[in-house]
């Protein structure tokens, strides 16, 4: 289960994790409150970290942001919370609260292999707000301590698991073993789900696996999704930390082509939007679930 942390710490991992969040803030209180304003918490769709204080006005605020996750509802919405027996808070005040919903990323990266590329890899997305998969049958292969955004996929079968894991992901074959490399490209060419597939190796590798995959009835359309040899051609260098460069260098330019791996430029709010939303803010009761 992962740990509870304070709000700044949560808002940290969520970046650092690309998970999609909500920054709930005491805008202004009057009366009697549990909080004091700027009290803040963080809500993620399993996790909520800190607190604006408890009891009933927590549940609904928690509530109502994951109902703002669940659509893909980012942005910013203002409520007021009356602390009386419709919330079952008898403090006699009044709590106004803004919701800041961030989207965080959607880029995902599958890495079969866990050899010294892909362990240099693992140290450049770990600084990248990617969802990464890092497959290997060889737990010894595996750091102890990996970055928080990556999950270790140890297994016996990483062909039979390829496609399952490989959906909607850009891809990146950096096995031990060349018949394990083909195996998994096979594998993801039928399955036809990745995003992309990166395969290392070098050009004599790539021709000899464009025959073998056309003996086995693959098109070309098909076999020309792989890019082998993987990696930015502008990036030069054979060390391990140098060819890592070079693929997130590629990598990064396929997720902004297909609308991931970056995140739009944080504005804020307007004077103007300030005011609208000021005047839009609804007063929550029992039945109300502050829809603007």
């Amino acid at each position: 289960m992962q740990k509870r942390m304070n709000w700044y710490q949560a808002v940290a991992d969520c970046e650092k994790r690309g998970e999609p969040y909500v920054l709930v803030t005491v805008l202004g209180v009057t009366g009697s409150v549990p909080r004091e304003p700027a009290s803040k918490m963080v809500v993620t769709g399993d996790q909520s970290h800190d607190t604006i204080g408890g009891g009933h006005l927590e549940y609904r605020i928690i509530a109502r942001a994951r109902e703002r996750l669940a659509a893909k509802e980012y942005g910013y919405e203002m409520a007021n919370f009356p602390l009386g027996a419709s919330l079952g808070q008898c403090c006699g005040g009044s709590v106004a609260v803004m919701l800041e919903g961030q989207p965080g990323s959607d880029a995902r990266l599958v890495v079969f292999g866990a050899g010294h590329v892909a362990q240099a890899l693992m140290s450049i997305m770990g600084q990248l707000p990617w969802q990464v998969t890092w497959v290997d049958s060889r737990e010894e292969c595996f750091p102890e301590a990996l970055p928080i955004n990556v999950r270790r996929h140890l297994t016996d079968d990483p062909v039979g698991d390829a496609a399952n894991l490989a959906t909607d992901a850009h891809c990146l074959i950096l096995t031990h073993n060349h018949q394990l490399d083909f195996d998994l490209c096979r594998t993801l060419l039928t399955a036809d789900t990745a995003a992309s597939i990166g395969l290392i190796g070098s050009q004599t590798k790539a021709n000899r696996f464009v025959q073998r995959l056309v003996h086995r009835g693959f098109s070309d359309e098909a076999i020309g999704r792989i890019r082998c040899p993987v990696g930015h051609p502008d990036v030069p260098g054979k060390r391990p930390m140098e060819v890592a460069v070079s693929i997130v260098a590629e990598l990064l330019a396929l997720a902004a082509d297909d609308g991931n791996g970056t995140q739009a430029a944080r504005r804020g709010l307007s004077w103007s939007g300030l005011k609208t939303l000021m005047q839009e803010t609804p007063v929550a009761t029992e039945t109300d679930t502050t829809e603007k």
